[in-house]
């Protein structure tokens, strides 16, 4: 007989937190832009560039607004 695991139980000290990171569909918004050069895992881009073609959007916008969220969110 297997053994069940509550994944919302304590490990130890630790406790498992809500994910922060938003999900595909809230990374689709638009603001000032600066270009940079920038390299990425390929695996990275791969899953950007299907989830924007699944969303119907530019891999580079969900990019640029997962960043801006990052930014925003540890900046205060």
């Amino acid at each position: 007989m297997r053994r069940m695991i509550n994944n919302d139980m304590p490990i130890g000290k630790m406790v498992r937190v809500k994910d922060k990171l938003p999900s595909p569909e809230e990374l689709v918004i638009s603001e000032e832009k600066v270009k940079v050069t920038i390299s990425l895992s390929k695996t990275s881009i791969e899953y950007f560039k299907k989830e924007a073609k699944h969303y119907h959007t530019k891999y580079q916008k969900m990019i640029r607004n997962l960043l801006d969220k990052y930014a925003l969110q540890h900046s205060h």
